[in-house]
């Protein structure tokens, strides 16, 4: 059974605790790896990279970030 090997998530949106600035992130989808070795890209069907902002420079493009999973296991959501 295929595996999450990455989890996938965008930068949303920025707020302030204990005097920092951190970012607020959305998981979008799961980074997979298939029983053959392969990998594939599981994304969640709302998520929406139009609302993703474009940050200081003028881009078609988003940037997502790949992260450790915080659970192992096979359920990518």
């Amino acid at each position: 059974m295929a595996k999450v090997f990455k989890e996938l998530s965008v930068k949303c949106g920025e707020y302030q605790a204990n005097g920092e600035t951190k970012g607020r992130w959305k998981k979008c989808g799961s980074l997979m790896q298939g029983d053959d070795g392969g990998f594939f890209i599981l994304m969640d069907k709302t998520f929406n990279p139009a609302g993703v902002p474009g940050g200081d420079r003028d881009s078609d493009q988003i940037l997502i970030s790949t992260f450790e999973p915080r659970q192992q296991g096979n359920a990518p959501f």
